[in-house]
């Protein structure tokens, strides 16, 4: 009998068939015995289904495989954690991997602290040979750290995020995500309950959505050690997806003016009031005719 807490680790797949190995080694590593893997196939025509099957075999924990009919990424996301049996859900997407401590470490974080709803860590990089080009390197400069403008409040092992994150003047500017990659972060499988599942209308941006969400209800934690690699690679869905989420944006920012609007600053509130507020959009222009007057 475990003391510690069930940890599942949930896999989406869909024709993952070139990295899956690497992430599903990586479990195997880990330092906290306490796991189970849930993978849900989103109809993969490569051989992730033969892969995940012969890791079942091979594995000395439970390991369950479902498959999904696709119907969006949020979906697959979302039938994971419906599968899942564990107290906290760590997502692993199937192009990353743990590091040996990555889920020793988050266990301990969220046991301690109850006013903590989900945790995430720093993140390396794997680059595809393919993949390593100026824009690429680029690109890491750029994203490696999301959390340097913030000025966060550091506790030694992790840094505090908080909902006073909103008000921040760099709360929607690049990067937009403030926390990470789902492969970086683990949450109680009860948070659902009170934020809701990842919504499945976002191809985009529906990770650090969830997130805002759950800043309104609980502080975040963000371990200072890089405990995840995420890998860049020519196929990987966040690429697919670039230049077909225009709409995402939109939905967005419509959903930080319903939801967030008095928990952002007043540079934001009045960018917010002009875009959707039919009637401030009209006490502007009767101000500007009064002016002219």
């Amino acid at each position: 009998m475990h003391s510690f807490p069930l940890v599942s680790i949930c896999i989406p797949t869909f024709n993952g068939g070139t990295f899956l190995h690497s992430a599903l080694v990586s479990i195997l590593s880990q330092t906290y015995d306490n796991i189970e893997v849930v993978i849900s196939d989103d109809s993969s025509i490569d051989d992730t289904l033969a892969i995940v099957k012969q890791f079942k075999k091979a594995a000395n924990i439970p390991v369950h495989i479902y498959t999904h009919k696709p119907s969006g990424i949020g979906a697959n996301w979302n039938n994971c954690i419906r599968k899942a049996n564990g107290k906290y859900i760590k997502f692993l997407f199937q192009d990353d991997i743990l590091l040996e401590t990555c889920i020793e470490k988050m266990v301990n974080v969220l046991e301690s602290n109850k006013k903590i709803g989900l945790v995430a860590c720093k993140r390396g990089f794997l680059v595809n040979t393919s993949f390593n080009d100026e824009d690429t390197r680029n690109w890491i400069n750029n994203y490696k750290d999301l959390q340097v403008n913030l000025n966060l409040r550091d506790l030694g092992d992790y840094q505090l995020l908080t909902k006073t994150v909103f008000r921040s003047n760099n709360f929607l500017k690049i990067p937009l995500n403030k926390i990470g990659e789902p492969s970086t972060y683990m949450f109680p499988e009860s948070l659902v309950n009170k934020i809701g599942f990842f919504r499945e209308d976002l191809k985009q941006v529906l990770d650090y959505e969830f997130c805002f969400r759950v800043l309104k209800v609980k502080h975040l934690a963000i371990l200072n050690d890089e405990l995840v690699k995420f890998r860049l690679h020519d196929n990987q869905a966040t690429k697919t997806n670039r230049g077909n989420d225009g709409n995402d944006y939109k939905i967005l920012d419509r959903l930080i003016y319903k939801e967030y609007f008095w928990l952002v600053n007043l540079k934001l509130k009045l960018r917010l009031l002009k875009q959707f507020n039919p009637y401030f959009k009209l006490l502007i222009s009767l101000i500007r005719k009064l002016k002219k007057g």
